[in-house]
């Protein structure tokens, strides 16, 4: 499908949101030095209604990210601090029993948790135990919590953007593999380039206030989640999508030999969908109608690393998911010519 068959409506939107993401990043930037990959995969994780997992080091901005991100979006944002103590009704919320004075009548009343927000900052997840960290699974799946046999729906748009401290694992739960398969980037946050980090100490080492504008709010973000799923994908980029997927799985004819050995787990249908998402939203935010190739080669990292589990012996050689993955889309290419045979495939999304 090419970019002219589009609705009229739609293309307009699509400029409306390229508009508003440039406008965005001029504002984050505002506070944020560098890390453009990150915010990418933010945005683009959001506005297919995603979750996701940062990794890194502490002192790298993952925080203060996440929560200028809240801001420029006119999002409410909560924070919460994850500790070995945390119960899931610190999350969620409780119900208390009050009494009303006129009447003497007594009745439960839900008082909402911490949860109850558009940005849900959970800061290193990994240093609680898992019966608080699974308190989220229902929220971030179903969009709803359950408190004394009542549902609460959550606010919409609703994300969870989990930190994780990748060194210091002494007296972490790691999150299960259910878990993680819920987020859909882990994004990797790493040291800034020399030029960043120079900028970063002149910012933060001055007496110097900023003043965030927020862009856009809820109601525009939800018309903007439902144009992502509109967006068209060619038969062959959809296939290079579930080829990259299967190529991972041991127990099919399409992974290679290599993969075999350095892999113990692969990734399920839930990677191929995101991968697809993710494509499209990255081609949105670059005012694209259509997705291609490039675009879910873009996202395969993000969507694969934490769906994928090496082998002992990989890890004994130093092999991490991201090598396993650069190795996948070197060997994996999507497949044109049958749709360059028939006409079907315009020239301008042939790559």
């Amino acid at each position: 499908m090419s970019q002219t068959n589009a609705d009229p409506t739609d293309l307009q939107q699509v400029e409306t949101l390229r508009k508003a993401y440039a406008a965005m990043k001029e504002e984050i930037r505002k506070v944020i030095v560098g890390q453009d990959h990150v915010v990418d995969e933010l945005f683009m994780a959001m506005f297919c209604r995603g979750h996701c997992l940062l990794i890194g080091v502490p002192g790298l901005a993952k925080t203060l990210t996440i929560s200028t991100l809240a801001k420029v979006l006119s999002l409410s944002f909560n924070r919460i601090q994850f500790t070995p103590d945390l119960m899931p009704a610190d999350i969620t919320g409780t119900e208390v029993i009050q009494e009303d004075r006129a009447s003497g009548r007594r009745e439960f009343k839900f008082l909402a948790g911490p949860i109850f927000a558009n940005v849900i900052l959970a800061d290193e997840i990994n240093r609680t135990p898992p019966k608080t960290q699974a308190a989220l699974l229902e929220a971030m799946q179903e969009y709803q919590v359950t408190v004394g046999g009542r549902r609460h729906d959550l606010q919409r748009p609703f994300f969870v953007l989990a930190t994780q401290n990748p060194i210091e694992q002494e007296g972490t739960y790691p999150l299960p593999e259910a878990q993680l398969d819920r987020f859909m980037f882990m994004i990797k946050v790493d040291y800034p380039t020399l030029e960043d980090e120079r900028e970063v100490l002149r910012r933060t080492t001055e007496d110097r206030n900023v003043d965030l504008q927020p862009i856009i709010g809820a109601a525009e973000i939800q018309e903007l989640q439902a144009i992502v799923r509109k967006v068209p994908i060619a038969d062959h980029v959809l296939d290079y999508a579930l080829r990259l997927t299967r190529a991972t799985r041991l127990t099919t004819a399409d992974a290679p030999a290599w993969v075999k050995e350095q892999l113990q787990w692969g990734a399920g249908p839930r990677a191929s969908q995101n991968l697809v998402l993710g494509a499209k939203a990255r081609a949105l935010l670059s005012g694209r109608f259509y997705v291609s190739a490039e675009d879910i080669r873009a996202v395969a990292k993000p969507v694969l690393r934490h769906r994928l589990i090496t082998s002992f012996g990989a890890e004994a050689e130093g092999i991490t998911t991201d090598m396993v993955i650069d190795r996948l889309l070197e060997e994996v290419k999507p497949n044109t010519s049958a749709a360059l045979e028939d006409g079907k495939l315009p020239k301008v999304i042939q790559q």
